[in-house]
């Protein structure tokens, strides 16, 4: 029996030791750590850097997920790559570990039509048992997945919800209308910003990336939603609201995220994607690191 996604889940950094491999001792600690902050775990996103790990490096770090967890709190992993094909194998691989469900991101550089989404997903959602999450993210893909897409795969019944990282109010409001209106598919918010709004609009959780860096702070937007103190998971948004718009301005988030982990003395590794971090970039992540 697959766990309910809800509440809070970390899109947890993938952890590398000093020569830039995967760590599984410090991928632990990391769980551990938001474990005992109420927090769930979402393994191979965006912050996970899912677009410079093999195959094969992104179920090891879901196997470790899954296994530190031990059925603690669900586990969801990403799965999506370019090809249909690609997105499957990897997926009849992640579903053997056990996690609760899994997000597939729509296809990046190749421009798609929505026919051509629907196609990709319903095939995707046809050859795995788990459940499976859309993952809209336009400004990183080039391709955005529409409500009425959304809808359409809705009537799939492997197809779960839909995590919408486009950025806007707007967006997330869109896909909480396709929700209040169909049976089984929920949402999942992106943005940091949007945690208590989509809460309040019916999204079932939020996928968090600044959740690495402060644990309790976003999940006590969470904890007082769900004890129906909505000034409270308010107040609680708002704490962070800073936090995230001058972290994310250094540069790209899992190296920024990454960066302010370190500086808190938590040992994750350096990003592998080529960043470079200027000595305002660092004085602004230690002056946030500061204020937590």
């Amino acid at each position: 029996m697959t766990k309910k996604i809800e509440g809070i889940l970390t899109a947890i950094v993938t952890t590398f030791d000093d020569n830039g491999d995967f760590c599984p001792k410090r991928m632990r600690n990391q769980v551990q750590r938001q474990l005992a902050n109420g927090n769930s775990i979402f393994c191979n996103g965006t912050n996970g850097e899912f677009f410079v790990l093999s195959r094969q490096e992104k179920i090891k770090v879901t196997e470790v997920c899954v296994d530190k967890v031990a059925g603690r709190s669900p586990v969801m992993a990403h799965i999506g790559e370019i090809s249909t094909r690609e997105t499957i194998k990897l997926g009849k691989e992640i579903e053997k570990l056990g996690v609760d469900a899994v997000s597939v991101i729509a296809p990046y550089f190749v421009p798609l039509k929505q026919d051509e989404l629907i196609y990709h997903y319903s095939l995707i959602a046809d050859a795995l048992t788990v459940p499976v999450f859309l993952y809209n993210i336009p400004a990183r893909t080039g391709n955005t997945i529409q409500p009425e897409t959304a809808a359409k795969l809705a009537e799939h019944q492997n197809i779960l919800g839909i995590k919408d990282s486009a950025g806007s109010a707007e967006s997330l409001q869109a896909f909480l209308n396709v929700a209040n209106s169909i049976d089984n598919f929920n949402v999942l918010t992106g943005p940091d910003f949007l945690i208590y709004q989509g809460f309040v609009g019916g999204a079932v959780g939020s996928i968090s990336g600044l959740a690495n860096v402060a644990p309790a702070y976003i999940n006590a937007i969470w904890k007082h939603f769900k004890n129906g103190d909505l000034n409270k998971s308010k107040d609680a948004q708002d704490a962070v609201g800073n936090l995230r718009k001058d972290l994310y301005a250094t540069v790209f988030s899992p190296a920024a995220v990454k960066k302010a982990l370190t500086l808190m003395g938590e040992d994750v590794g350096v990003s592998r994607y080529p960043i470079l971090f200027s000595d305002e970039h660092i004085a602004a992540i230690q002056n946030i690191v500061n204020q937590l």
